[in-house]
């Protein structure tokens, strides 16, 4: 059985009892001085912790304050030793401050601590972030984040304003949660009855996220929900989690078409990309048009897994002009969201300014 070491807040100098004593007897230091047969400036310096207790001078306080030498030499030595250990606390906290500083050079601690992980003693906080970026040392985060601010995972644009830092330490989080969930095997064969699934929960559109979570996990996906950070305009985030996919998104969605297509996008890149390729990351930004291959691929997915070639084709032929009665009539017939209806026809012509009365709001 081990036994914590107290480290005192401060040393105590056996000056201080002696000047206690001498207080309590209503002597003088210099009529002590005087009796032990030394100067008051030597006395004066041992009241002031400035000079030891030796073993001769702890002799003469026996003889004159009845005190056991022993007494006085074993204070001295656990003033030495607190001593000592207070250094290499100091010692210890300096070079914990010196690490902190580095952290914050590539770590954004800010949101860290506003999201809730960062919320004890500076070594408690290192240990964290230890755990999020999976790192064992320091040295090792800051080459992890050196490495990751240009991969190529994080498609640039020059119409949006990254922070790849914080977009980084997004995606690690999203991956740190990501290993908390323990779902069952993912198994691509269900991927079309999932998507059958995900539509009605979206036509039903009654806690939506909730659903669509546990429906996931229920597939053996797993689902996290994130804050955004600053200048990291994240729509979602799809990799592989263990044994399993995992999907992150940003908490900002209020729009049923919006969340849908997003949810679909990502179980695109999750069949289409990751399924046979455990290493490879998607992460995708809020209104990108610089597209890659891999995503109009996963818009593509996105959108057929909404409403199938057939059922567009339906709508072209038979509800055209649209309007609000046809929209809902349509969203009716399929089981398909009239926001996601309307989503989809405003896309299809590039015009977002269609006056309707359909409620787009998520709940």
């Amino acid at each position: 059985m081990t036994t914590k070491t107290m480290i005192p807040f401060e040393a105590t100098h056996p000056g201080t009892v002696i000047r206690d004593e001498i207080n309590a007897r209503n002597i003088s230091q210099k009529e002590l001085a005087h009796e032990l047969g030394v100067l008051p400036t030597f006395l004066n310096e041992i009241l002031k912790g400035k000079r030891a207790i030796t073993a001769d001078f702890a002799i003469l306080l026996e003889k004159s304050l009845g005190i056991s030498a022993d007494y006085w030499m074993r204070f001295q030595s656990q003033y030495e030793i607190d001593m000592a250990r207070l250094k290499e606390k100091n010692v210890r906290r300096i070079e914990l401050i010196e690490t902190w500083n580095i952290i914050k050079e590539y770590v954004p601690v800010k949101h860290l601590k506003k999201s809730g992980y960062l919320i004890g003693t500076l070594i408690e906080d290192i240990i964290k972030i230890k755990d999020i970026y999976k790192v064992e040392t320091i040295e090792d985060l800051v080459k992890t984040v050196a490495e990751h601010r240009t991969l190529s995972f994080y498609r640039k644009s020059e119409k949006l304003e990254i922070n790849q830092t914080n977009m980084l330490a997004w995606s690690k989080i999203a991956e740190f949660e990501s290993d908390k969930i323990i779902v069952p095997y993912f198994d691509a064969s269900k991927v079309e009855q999932l998507q059958k699934d995900l539509n009605l929960v979206f036509f039903e559109n009654s806690n939506v996220k909730d659903r669509t979570k546990k429906l996931l996990e229920n597939y053996g996906i797993k689902l996290i929900y994130l804050d955004k950070f600053d200048k990291t305009p994240i729509d979602g985030f799809s990799f592989w989690s263990g044994n399993n996919p995992a999907i992150a998104l940003s908490i900002r969605y209020k729009r049923i078409d919006n969340f849908a297509f997003t949810i679909l996008h990502e179980i695109g890149h999750i069949e289409l990309h990751l399924k046979d390729d455990f290493e490879r990351r998607f992460i995708d930004f809020i209104g990108s048009k610089d597209k890659d291959t891999y995503e109009l691929q996963a818009d593509e997915y996105a959108q057929k897994s909404l409403i199938s070639d057939s059922q567009w084709k339906e709508l072209l032929d038979f509800y055209t002009p649209l309007n609000d009665d046809k929209i809902i009539e349509f969203s009716m017939k399929h089981n398909i969201h009239p926001a996601i209806i309307l989503g989809r026809a405003c896309w299809e012509k590039n015009y977002y300014a269609i006056k309707s009365r359909i409620d787009k709001t998520l709940n």
